[in-house]
C-alpha cells in the first residue's frame, strides 16, 4: 500500500478539514515544536473522516539539546530549558518523561508511525550510539512503528545506521531522491524536501519527470513492503503530493 501526504496543513488553504477531503494522511509537524493538548488530540481524531491516518514527528524535547534554536518556537522559557536534560536520545529522566507525553498524544490520534527527526549535531559517535541503544531499547512503544531520520555525518556510516534499525526495530527515513533506505522493515518511511544542491533547502517544486522517476521508485520499493509512506516536505508539497498521487493512481 502507497500512502502519500504532506509534513503539515498549517499552510493548506482551507485547513485541515480541507486537506482531509484531498489527502488520506498527514505527519503532524506542529508537534516537534511543541505536543498539542490532548484535547486538540481528541478533536483531530474525531473530527477526521474514516481511514484518515495521522503520522506523528517527535517532539524535540528527546532529540534536540535545550540549547537547540528550534526551541525557540517552544512555549518554554529559556531558564526552564536550562534546566531540564533534553536531546540527543540520552537516557535521562527528562528524556524519558517526554517521551511518555509523546506516547500520549500517540494513542489519543490512533498513531502508526512517529517520525524521529536528529539534528546534524546528533553525529555518529560511539556515545551517541550507546545513549541511542539505551533510551530506545527502554521506551515503551506498544505497536508503534519508529521512523529514525538521521541528519549530518550518519550518511557516512550507511553500515551503523543499518545495524541500528536492525536492532532496534528502526525504519531508517530517507529522501527516496537522494538515496535508499536502509532498513529491512515492513514499513517505508520517505520524507521528501526537494532536490536543491542544499539538502533541506525546501524551497522547490517538483517537475513532472521528476515526480514520474519518484513514482517508478516508489513502486519498487514497494514490492518489498507492505506499508510505503511517502511524505512531501517542500513549499510547494501540496501541488506536488497531489500531482504524485494522479501518477500513482492512489
Amino acid at each position: 500500500m502507497i500512502k502519500v501526504g504532506c509534513c503539515g496543513w498549517g499552510f493548506y488553504r482551507g485547513g485541515l478539514s480541507a486537506y482531509q477531503k484531498k489527502f488520506s494522511t498527514v505527519e503532524i509537524q506542529q508537534s516537534f515544536y511543541r505536543l498539542p493538548a490532548l484535547k486538540t488530540a481528541e478533536r483531530w481524531r474525531s473530527e477526521a473522516p474514516e481511514g484518515f491516518e495521522f503520522t506523528l514527528k517527535a517532539w524535540q524535547a528527546i532529540t534536540h539539546l535545550s540549547t537547540s534554536p528550534t526551541w525557540r518556537r517552544s512555549n518554554l522559557k529559556p531558564e526552564d530549558l536550562a534546566r531540564r536534560q533534553y536531546g540527543w536520545l540520552r537516557p535521562t529522566q527528562d528524556n524519558f518523561n517526554a517521551w511518555n507525553q509523546i506516547m500520549e498524544v500517540a494513542n489519543v490520534l490512533d498513531i502508526k508511525v512517529c517520525v524521529i527527526q536528529c539534528p546534524p549535531n546528533f553525529k555518529c559517535t560511539g556515545k551517541n550510539i550507546e545513549n541511542m541503544r539505551k533510551f530506545l531499547s527502554s521506551v515503551e512503544r506498544g505497536d508503534l512503528v519508529l521512523a529514525w531520520e538521521p541528519r549530518g555525518d550518519w550518511k557516512e556510516h550507511p553500515e551503523k545506521i543499518e545495524e541500528l534499525c536492525e536492532e532496534l526495530e528502526l525504519v531508517h527515513v530517507v529522501d527516496l531522491m537522494r538515496g535508499e533506505p536502509l532498513s529491512n522493515h515492513w514499513v517505508a518511511y520517505i520524507r521528501l524536501h526537494g532536490l536543491n544542491p542544499r539538502e533541506h533547502d525546501y524551497n522547490y517544486e517538483y517537475s513532472t519527470s521528476e515526480l514520474e522517476r519518484l513514482a517508478d521508485r516508489v513502486r519498487e520499493l514497494e514490492k518489498n513492503h507492505r506499508e510505503v509512506y511517502v511524505m512531501f516536505n517542500n513549499f510547494q508539497m501540496y501541488k506536488n503530493a497531489a500531482q504524485l498521487r494522479r501518477i500513482l493512481d492512489v
